[in-house]
């Protein structure tokens, strides 16, 4: 069954009920330019409250080795999800290593082989010229079935409770990521979108 991570958690109630409604990991953004932002401390506060076996992903762009220690080491967090520009040596990190890429055509996968035996999965969010992510649209999702010859494959980029379905079922990913296909407001989730996302995600 494919996976779920509601990302761009910036309080303790949508962290419980993305969990209670079924997902299986949280994103907690630690770039200051996303309007998902949240300092480790707040992150640190809702990680230490959330069950056992809830996967928690640290959002990174472009950040320095040391800076992403010291969070993991305030946080906990499990995961580190490297959305810039990183090159393959700075995903040597001692937690798993998601890499962002952002896609504008099938070009956009070339990058993926110098990465293949070094993260753990490559998250695939749609390419915007002013944006590390977070656009809110989705791209060829042919590019993602073209993708998975290179590893784990999360699909982001514009899903929704209402194309959640189709996604999978043409995609096949291992994990789906979604922010603001199930937010209110930029940093506030909406609960019955969210519901409605992981409901269809696991029936699909």
């Amino acid at each position: 069954m494919t996976k779920i991570k509601i990302c761009g958690i910036t309080n303790y109630d949508d962290a419980r009920a993305a969990i209670d409604f079924g997902a299986d990991a949280l994103g907690f953004v630690f770039f200051r330019e996303s309007p998902r932002y949240i300092t480790p401390e707040k992150a640190a506060a809702i990680t230490s409250k959330l069950p056992v076996f809830v996967t928690t992903v640290g959002v990174f762009v472009d950040k320095r080795a040391e800076e992403i220690l010291k969070i993991i080491e305030e946080t906990g967090i499990d995961v580190v999800q490297l959305h810039g520009n990183e090159p393959p040596e700075s995903c040597l990190l001692p937690r798993r290593v998601i890499k962002g890429i952002r896609v504008k055509s099938l070009e956009s996968l070339e990058p993926l082989s110098a990465y293949q035996n070094i993260v753990s999965a490559f998250l695939l969010d749609t390419y915007a010229p002013d944006m590390s992510g977070g656009t809110g649209q989705s791209f060829n999702w042919e590019i993602a079935i073209e993708a998975k010859k290179f590893g784990i494959i999360i699909l982001a980029g514009g899903l929704t409770p209402e194309n959640i379905s189709e996604a999978i079922r043409r995609v096949n990913p291992y994990a789906v990521d979604v922010s603001s296909g199930v937010e209110l407001a930029k940093g506030k989730k909406d609960h019955q979108k969210m519901k409605l996302f992981i409901e269809r995600a696991k029936g699909a």
